[in-house]
């Protein structure tokens, strides 16, 4: 199990892009991914995390919202999917309702955790990153 001293070793060599269309979400995930030493961006909807890759970025790890602007999460991780994105992409929402987190999850996500994101649970999802 990793705790954070090796998540932080684990993490040196992981990239994150935050896809999420509320600055403040952003602020807080951007700061606890620095936290671990983990390099990242953000996109402010699916829209702009699709645009990113099309670029030719790639990522280790993608914090994809449910509910944004343009291009919602659950279409931009289906979109990514089909583009061949290999990333781990976890769903961060605060949406409860269970058929639309079904939905999110059957659209390619490797993982779902409820907003607020914390350290615990962001351990959580590096734990699933598959770093080549």
């Amino acid at each position: 199990m990793l705790n954070s001293t090796n998540a932080n070793e684990a993490a040196a060599k992981i990239t994150a892009l935050v896809v999420d269309d509320s600055r403040i979400n952003q602020s807080i995930h951007r700061k606890l991914l620095e936290n671990l030493g983990i390099e990242n961006q953000v996109a402010g909807n699916g829209k702009e995390a699709v645009d990113v890759h099309c670029s030719g970025k790639q990522f280790d790890l993608i914090l994809m919202d449910m509910d944004m602007p343009i291009m919602n999460g659950i279409e931009a991780t289906r979109t990514l999917r089909a583009m061949g994105i290999r990333s781990t992409i976890a769903g961060v929402s605060s949406h409860a309702h269970n058929e639309n987190i079904q939905e999110f999850v059957n659209a390619g996500l490797d993982d779902y955790q409820e907003k607020p994101l914390t350290i615990s649970k962001l351990i959580s999802i590096l734990q699933k990153v598959n770093i080549n």
